[in-house]
C-alpha cells in the first residue's frame, strides 16, 4: 500500500497565555533537562529555555483548545491564526 500524498499548510498562532502557565511551563522545561534521554529533546536540540517554554505553552494551548468544546475557549486565548498553503499535494 502506497504512501498517501498530505497538503502541508504553515500555520502561525498568536495566543495569550498567564504567568502561572508560564511559570508551569518553566518548571517542566527545567524538569525535562534532567532527562536528557527522553524523546521530548527530538528537534529540540539548539533550542534557548525561552523557546522550550514558549513552545510548551503553546502545546498546551492548543492541545487544550483541541480537546475543549467550550467555544469561548478559543476565543480568549487564540488571538489571531494565519494559514498558508506550502505544497499542493493535494488540493481540495
Amino acid at each position: 500500500m502506497g504512501k498517501k500524498k498530505m497538503t502541508t499548510v504553515e500555520t502561525k498562532f498568536k495566543i495569550t497565555y498567564s504567568q502561572k502557565q508560564f511559570k508551569k511551563a518553566r518548571k517542566f522545561v527545567q524538569d525535562m533537562k534532567k532527562h536528557p534521554n527522553r524523546v521530548y529533546w527530538v528537534g529540540k536540540e539548539g533550542k534557548t529555555d525561552d523557546e522550550l517554554i514558549l513552545s510548551h505553552i503553546a502545546h498546551k494551548v492548543l492541545s487544550g483548545f483541541y480537546n475543549s468544546y467550550e467555544g469561548w475557549y478559543g476565543s480568549e486565548v487564540i488571538l489571531d491564526m494565519d494559514n498558508k498553503r506550502i505544497s499542493e499535494d493535494n488540493e481540495a
